[in-house]
């Protein structure tokens, strides 16, 4: 399951420092999140999709590490992507 070309674009200007910027840990977070919530919508359907659930804690381990940098590199940051993404941490 991959992101629609459009959404990807939209949320890296929304939260990319300039056009083209992916690499930054931000944009990987909020692109993450995005794959991860459409995952929980397939999950309402398939509810015993056991192998794609792996795949899933997987990408939730992802984004945890990716957290845990931010949030030391750079404290104030975190917590404004937090707030905008709904992440509860």
């Amino acid at each position: 399951m991959s992101l629609d070309v459009a959404v990807k674009q939209e949320i890296i200007k929304k939260f990319g420092t300039h056009e083209n910027d992916t690499a930054s840990a931000p944009v990987q977070i909020a692109l993450i999140t995005k794959r991860l919530e459409e995952l929980n919508a397939h999950f309402r359907t398939h509810t015993k999709d056991h192998n794609s659930r792996r795949g899933l804690l997987k990408i939730v381990g992802q984004r945890r590490k990716l957290l845990s940098f931010y949030a030391k590199k750079n404290p104030e940051g975190y917590k404004k992507l937090i707030v905008d993404l709904g992440i509860r941490r």
